[in-house]
């Protein structure tokens, strides 16, 4: 005969068992944790000038220290050659001469003559001729630097760059196209001889010969167009 099996009874305490929530972190100010979304910022803010922008900054050609104005003036003064002021060439930039001998350099490209680094040396070794010359002419009373004689030089090839524009029109080896450079050539010769005569406080009694050596000087340049 089976013996009773006695089952002890079961109790479920529902007092005793609780249910524990996880533990908060010590600080509950976290960046990720924190859910506390500050006032938004107020679109008056964007508005303020914030100092050092853009807007405050002056225009690029002013910081280069480029004037066009000063530039188109000057340009004015070489395109009437009968007339030229020579007190608006008393601030030298090398700007307007750098844009000119690059334009002839183009007009030069556009006929099929790579000349940019002839021209630019043709330049330097011109401005030190007559910077020389001059130099050596005036004596005690000049006053040319080099600085101001390469401006001088450069804005006095506008009529060197209109004759290159004008001999892509013109059949090369005739008759036109060198009494046009015998044009332009008296052209520049007179707008740098009175520059730099007028510029440098001299007399007119050197005026001849420094004539002379600007003639010589585009007269070289127009052999490039020429030829």
């Amino acid at each position: 005969m089976a013996k009773p099996f006695s089952v002890p009874p079961v109790v479920f305490l529902s007092s005793a068992v609780q249910r524990r929530s996880p533990p908060r972190p010590a600080n509950p100010g976290l960046p990720f944790m924190s859910f506390d979304l500050g006032p938004a910022p107020s679109s008056s803010s964007f508005s303020a000038p914030v100092p050092g922008s853009f807007e405050d900054e002056p225009p690029l050609l002013e910081e280069l220290g480029i004037d066009t104005r000063q530039i188109w003036r000057k340009t004015s003064s070489i395109l009437n050659p009968l007339r030229v002021d020579a007190h608006l060439h008393d601030d030298a930039d090398l700007s307007g001469p750098f844009f000119f001998l690059m334009l002839f350099g183009l007009f030069q490209l556009l006929a099929g003559k790579l000349h940019l680094g002839v021209i630019l040396g043709w330049v330097t070794i011109a401005t030190l001729f007559l910077y020389s010359v001059f130099n050596l002419l005036a004596g005690r009373s000049g006053n040319l630097d080099l600085h101001r004689c390469l401006s001088l030089v450069g804005y006095c090839m506008l009529p060197m760059a209109i004759f290159s524009a004008a001999s892509l029109f013109v059949p090369r080896g005739g008759v036109t196209i060198l009494a046009m450079a015998a044009v332009f050539v008296l052209w520049s010769t007179r707008a740098c001889t009175g520059l730099l005569v007028e510029s440098a406080s001299c007399g007119d009694e050197l005026r001849g010969l420094v004539a002379y050596a600007c003639c010589v000087v585009y007269a070289v340049f127009s052999l490039l167009v020429i030829f």
